[in-house]
């Protein structure tokens, strides 16, 4: 059978190493997954008490426009319902976009390095990837100017990035999409948005009454802990929600993650106190880092990237054996750092014992 040639070759997903694998393969009673930018508060309470009152009710589809939470993140947001589409995570409203704007003969622009999942669709998809070099980790908006032309369909902004954690502040975002022309989408992918505390970080919402050719990316798989249940969304003006949403499968979110995201958003409390947390956990990895004069790249997110001046694969093979689990920067575009998810304090304070061991020797062995 033929499939599509730019198919072939491409390189499947790689998640980080599952618990119980690291745990038969070496040993270990307990391990620690850093690796997936994944809540270590796990999710509010509430969401457990939604999902096992819905648990007897699954003989029926669920609610293919997702009305009850559409109309919640609505009204958390300020826009209409008809702005929304949601997704089995934000990845697969990337699926979307790609899907319903690109194929052979147009193209796409996107920073270098970033998040894996726009080049890959847009691959699929037959389209041109413009990659753009970042500058310290933070999109080269400029640049990537320069790389639109009449055959661009989408631009991709990861704010903050992934995997860097670095953000394009607004006055620059706002410069950007004053020059972007108006037959090419900006996407500004916010899976982290949650956890950002710079005061100067696009408020992109509002903004895109003034440019419908901006769409925001959110997800619950971040700050609200619903990564198992793969749900996330896209705000954007409700004429181009409208004319994508066929692409959009029938019934694409199940009924739990329907009902755990409604009472993930009615628990803000829990996501200001995890936030805080992150917040602090971000200085105990800053502080180890000036310490010990490792550079890191200033993080808006719960991750932390960091150059320890040597392979990223060892430094991962060293932890894991250790019994945490991280990710290299190889396959990141960072091939001398390793990205680490911002965990509890007693986990953070025990990995740093490793990264002493780590950082007193040249190399790990």
């Amino acid at each position: 059978m033929d499939i599509k040639q730019q198919i072939i070759g491409l390189p499947s997903y790689q998640p980080g190493k599952p618990i119980e694998e690291v745990k038969e393969e070496l040993g270990l009673t307990r391990v620690v997954k850093l690796a997936s930018n994944e809540n270590p508060y796990g999710a509010s309470k509430r969401v457990a008490t939604a999902i096992s009152e819905s648990a007897t009710n699954t003989t029926i589809y669920p609610d293919g426009y997702s009305a009850k939470l559409r109309e919640k993140v609505a009204l958390k947001l300020g826009v209409t319902p008809e702005q929304l589409i949601f997704g089995n995570g934000s990845d697969e409203v990337i699926q979307f976009l790609c899907r319903a704007l690109l194929s052979p003969g147009t193209n796409t622009v996107t920073a270098d390095p970033t998040f894996s999942q726009y080049k890959l669709n847009a691959t699929i998809e037959g389209a041109e990837v413009r990659e753009v070099p970042s500058v310290d980790g933070v999109h080269h908006l400029e640049a990537m100017l320069q790389a639109i032309d009449e055959m661009t369909r989408i631009v991709w902004v990861c704010n903050p990035n992934n995997p860097s954690g670095t953000y394009v502040n607004e006055d620059t975002f706002k410069r950007f999409l004053d020059q972007v022309p108006p037959h090419v989408l900006v996407v500004s992918d916010e899976a982290y948005y949650e956890y950002v505390t710079a005061k100067d970080y696009p408020n992109t919402i509002p903004l895109i009454k003034k440019y419908p050719n901006l769409m925001v990316l959110r997800t619950f798989s971040k700050a609200y802990g619903l990564a198992a249940l793969r749900i996330g969304y896209g705000v954007g003006s409700a004429g181009f929600v409208s004319s994508i949403d066929p692409v959009r499968p029938p019934f694409n979110n199940n009924s739990f993650a329907h009902c755990a995201a409604i009472a993930a958003l009615e628990d803000q409390a829990f996501i200001d106190e995890c936030v805080e947390k992150n917040t602090e956990g971000m200085k105990q990895f800053e502080q180890f880092c000036q310490k010990h004069e490792l550079y890191y790249y200033p993080s808006q997110t719960n991750f932390i990237l960091i150059d320890f001046k040597q392979s990223g694969d060892r430094v991962f093979d060293f932890l894991l054996r250790k019994g945490f689990i991280v990710r290299s920067g190889k396959a990141l575009g960072f091939p001398t750092c390793v990205r680490i998810t911002i965990g509890k304090k007693e986990d953070n304070e025990e990995l740093f014992t490793y990264l002493e061991e780590l950082v007193n020797h040249s190399t790990v062995q």
